[in-house]
């Protein structure tokens, strides 16, 4: 019970990482607050959470918008009592193309859901950890943008380099308060947002050294272990969960 008797905010809890994330932590005593935009799955995932004896609570609307990210934590602390750690994993690929064709709104977007709302969520989730006397932030950023630069994803790439280095600015403005704060960066992984074309699921393969993508559940362990106790000493990281993707090049 790695998050017992914790409270903690999943983002893009609708599907994929974060629905995976979610059950995972709630299996391991954390009281969850689930956002994503879809209120359906919102609602399916805490049910099947309550039914199996968990504690957990969502809330649907937009991370790029900041009363959203208020309202959050808002919950967390009306509801549980306080927050102890959030992973902040929403985000989107956009639109992909190369940058001197990609419309200014793509770009704007884009970077709205995968940078901007960690800046939203960091703004309201780091004064709750302060009442908490510390705890723990995890932002999902990716190896795209950090090891790899993949054409037609420039937007994507500026965002969730863009994560990290925040990242990295948070873990020492608030180290001293015993909040740690991570970047977690998966691989491939077989999420909705993948898609469903084969053949590129087979080239995403071939890209990393176990030649396979991740199941989410994979991805929630990595986060999981930032989130808990076992990573006390991690703070500021970059931590890749890539399959070994980042030292392969074909």
């Amino acid at each position: 019970m790695e998050l017992q008797g914790k409270t903690i905010i999943v983002t893009g809890a609708s599907s994929g990482i974060g629905a995976a994330a979610a059950l995972l932590f709630a299996t391991n005593g954390a009281n969850v607050v689930l956002g994503a935009r879809r209120q359906r799955e919102l609602d399916r995932l805490v049910g099947q959470i309550t039914q199996s004896n968990g504690n957990a609570v969502c809330l649907a609307g937009d991370v790029s918008d900041e009363p959203y990210n208020r309202e959050l934590v808002n919950l967390a602390e009306r509801q549980f009592g306080g927050l102890d750690g959030a992973f902040n994993n929403a985000g989107t690929t956009g639109a992909m193309g190369p940058i001197p064709e990609m419309e200014t709104r793509t770009w704007q977007d884009v970077l709205a859901v995968n940078l901007t709302s960690g800046f939203f969520a960091a703004k309201y989730q780091i004064p709750a950890l302060r009442k908490s006397s510390g705890g723990s932030l995890v932002f999902t950023s990716s190896f795209v943008g950090h090891t790899i630069g993949f054409p037609g994803m420039g937007a994507y790439a500026a965002a969730k380099a863009g994560l990290i280095g925040m990242t990295q600015v948070l873990a020492t403005e608030h180290g001293a308060e015993g909040i740690r704060v991570n970047a977690l960066l998966p691989g491939g992984t077989m999420t909705p947002m993948a898609g469903e074309d084969v053949d590129f699921h087979e080239m995403v393969r071939g890209f990393h050294a176990l030649k396979r993508m991740a199941e989410p559940s994979e991805i929630a362990q990595a986060a999981l272990f930032l989130l808990s106790d076992r990573a006390s000493f991690v703070t500021g990281s970059a931590m890749l969960a890539d399959g070994g993707n980042s030292i392969t090049k074909l």
